[in-house]
């Protein structure tokens, strides 16, 4: 006996719902990735107060001439402790009068399309902040310097690192029920399609 499909105003719910799920999904994935595109960050994004924390800058290279030097400023709370070397580069440690490390400058080619990563050790403070910017400097072949100064969502915002006791996993754990929905809506979606199929007898 043939079965009622059905009616067009159900589906184009379904479709809405799917619709919309599937967008939500797309954009907490696309909100997850935006920090890391082209701009020079400093990883990781949270890190516990008190703590000895390896950090790493991330410069990426996206014009069409090389990154020939990268100068990072640290934050005046942050006890910068030590250096990874970089094959290709060459490290210059920036200080103050009193010999406080203040920054770093890298020297070497980096060519157009590729990335680089800077480790460090830094010890961060235990009070008095939450909050730590990491203005950076990138200097290209052609004699362009970009400075990523600006204050977040700006166009070449400064990177930061948020102190905080809780487990840097939410992120992580976001990203995963974004991917769920998307899933979840694809396959209902699917489904509303088989069933708006008309029926054999």
């Amino acid at each position: 006996m043939p079965t009622t499909p059905p009616s067009r105003h159900s589906f184009g719910a379904i479709v809405r719902r799917v619709a919309a799920s599937a967008s939500f999904a797309v954009a907490c994935i696309a909100l997850h990735a935006a920090p890391a595109l082209a701009h020079v960050t400093v990883w990781p994004r949270t890190a516990a107060p008190g703590g000895y924390e390896r950090y790493v800058v991330r410069v990426p290279n996206e014009k069409n001439t090389a990154t020939t030097r990268v100068e990072i400023h640290f934050p005046a709370e942050v006890r910068i402790s030590s250096f990874q070397d970089v094959a290709g580069w060459n490290l210059q440690v920036l200080t103050d009068s009193a010999g406080k490390i203040t920054g770093a400058v890298w020297t070497g080619t980096l060519p157009p399309k590729r990335f680089v990563e800077f480790p460090f050790i830094g010890v961060n403070p235990k009070s008095g902040t939450t909050h730590l910017v990491w203005p950076a400097f990138q200097t290209y072949a052609d004699g362009e310097v970009v400075q990523w100064t600006g204050p977040e969502g700006s166009k070449r915002p400064a990177s930061a690192t948020e102190l905080t006791t809780r487990s840097a996993g939410g992120s992580a754990a976001a990203l995963w029920v974004a991917i769920a929905a998307l899933v979840v809506a694809i396959a209902g979606l699917g489904l509303a399609l088989r069933r708006n199929e008309p029926a054999h007898v």
